[in-house]
C-alpha cells in the first residue's frame, strides 16, 4: 500500500474511533420530537464479486480494472459507518449508487452500525450500471408501512434503463406517517442539453408521485436525492407548489455537495411538502472524509479512487442532512 493511502486510512480509523463512543451515545438519545434524515451518494458502492452483466460490476471486482478487493470493500463499509455515526446516526438514511442489498447487509452487520437497529429498504432497478437507491431507517424510531420501486417511463411507455425512485412510507412513534422519495436522476453524460429530457422525465415522475401521495391523504412528503442539476435550473419549477426546494438558500450562498474544476456545485437536495415541517438543510463536510484540493484551493470530498489510483475514501459527494419536526 502506498504511504499516502496508509495515512488516509489511519486518519479515518483514528477519527472514527475517537468519536465512536460519543456517537453511539448520541444515537441512543435522539430527540423524541424530531426525525433526522441524511442523504448520501456513496459513489460506486459495489461488492468485490463480478456476478452481473453490468460493465461497472466487472470493473469493481477483484479481477477488474479497479482491483476492488474484499479488503477495500470492508474499508469503505467502515468509513461509511463511521461517517453515519459522526452524523449522529440519523433516523432515516437515503443512499445512491448502491449495487445490491448484500452490500447494505454487510454495512449494517459487519461495522459499528451493528450496534444500532437499522433496517433496509431496497429494490433492484433496471439501471445499466447496476446501481440503485436505497433507504435505511431506525426500527426503534419508525415503522415501515409500505415501500415500492417507481420506474421512470419513456414517451412510448417503456421503462427507462435508469434508477427507480424509491417510495417508502414510515410511521413515527406518534402515529403520523411520512412519505420518503429517494432519487438519483439521470446524469449529464452525453452533454447537459442532450440529457436534459431524461432529467425532465425523472422530475415529472417525482411530481406525479408527490401529487398522488397528497391526493391519497399523505401531506407530509420528503424527497431527497442526487438530482444531477443545480437548484436554479428552470426544470425544478415543475415540482412547485407540491414540493419546496430546501437547497435553494445554500446554493445562493455558493455552497455545494461536489467540487468540479475548483467550484462547489449543489446537486444533492431535499424537497419537502409545505406541511412536512422541516428544518434547514445542511451540507456535511465530514473531516476525516475530506482532503486537500491539490489542483485548486481549499478541500474536497475524498473519493475511493483518484483516477485509477486507490486512495481509500468514500465518495465525491458530501452528505446532506435535514430534520423533520414531529
Amino acid at each position: 500500500m502506498h504511504f499516502a493511502q496508509k495515512c488516509i486510512l489511519q486518519k479515518v480509523y483514528i477519527c472514527g474511533m475517537k468519536t465512536l463512543l460519543f456517537c453511539l451515545l448520541l444515537a441512543a438519545n435522539q430527540p423524541a420530537d424530531s426525525i433526522k434524515v441524511l442523504f448520501w451518494n456513496v459513489e460506486n458502492f459495489f461488492d468485490w464479486r463480478n456476478d452481473s452483466t453490468s460493465v461497472s460490476d466487472a470493473e469493481f471486482s477483484s479481477q477488474g480494472a479497479r482491483r476492488w478487493t474484499r479488503k477495500r470493500f470492508a474499508a469503505k463499509c467502515n468509513a461509511i459507518a463511521k461517517a453515519i455515526l459522526w452524523a449522529g446516526a440519523p433516523d432515516v438514511i437515503g443512499l445512491a449508487e448502491v449495487e445490491n442489498a448484500r452490500v447494505l447487509k454487510r454495512l449494517l452487520q459487519e461495522t459499528a452500525l451493528r450496534k444500532l437497529d437499522y433496517r433496509i429498504v431496497h429494490f433492484d432497478s433496471p439501471d445499466t450500471r447496476g446501481i440503485d437507491v436505497a433507504l435505511l431507517y431506525r426500527a426503534s424510531r419508525l415503522e415501515l408501512v409500505s415501500a415500492k420501486p417507481c420506474h421512470l417511463y419513456a414517451e412510448d411507455s417503456t421503462v427507462l434503463a435508469t434508477r427507480d425512485i424509491l417510495l417508502a412510507q414510515l410511521r413515527t412513534g406518534a402515529g403520523s406517517e411520512i412519505a420518503f422519495l429517494v432519487n438519483h436522476h439521470p446524469s449529464k453524460y452525453g452533454g447537459a442539453a442532450a440529457s436534459e429530457p431524461r432529467r425532465r422525465t425523472a422530475l415529472m415522475r417525482l411530481k406525479q408521485l408527490a401529487d398522488s401521495l397528497q391526493a391519497d391523504g399523505s401531506p407530509r412528503i420528503l424527497a431527497m436525492g442526487d438530482m444531477n442539476d443545480t437548484p436554479e435550473k428552470p426544470l425544478f419549477q415543475l415540482l412547485t407548489p407540491v414540493l419546496e426546494n430546501r437547497a435553494a438558500d445554500l446554493h445562493r450562498q455558493g455552497e455545494g455537495t461536489i467540487k468540479y474544476e475548483g467550484r462547489w456545485e449543489l446537486i444533492d437536495m431535499f424537497f419537502a411538502s409545505p406541511s412536512a415541517r422541516t428544518g434547514p438543510m445542511r451540507i456535511l463536510q465530514i473531516p476525516f472524509l475530506m482532503t486537500r484540493d491539490g489542483a485548486h484551493t481549499g478541500t474536497k470530498p475524498l473519493r475511493t479512487y483518484s483516477g485509477p489510483r486507490y486512495v481509500g475514501g468514500v465518495s465525491d459527494h458530501c452528505p446532506i442532512q435535514i430534520s423533520i419536526r414531529m
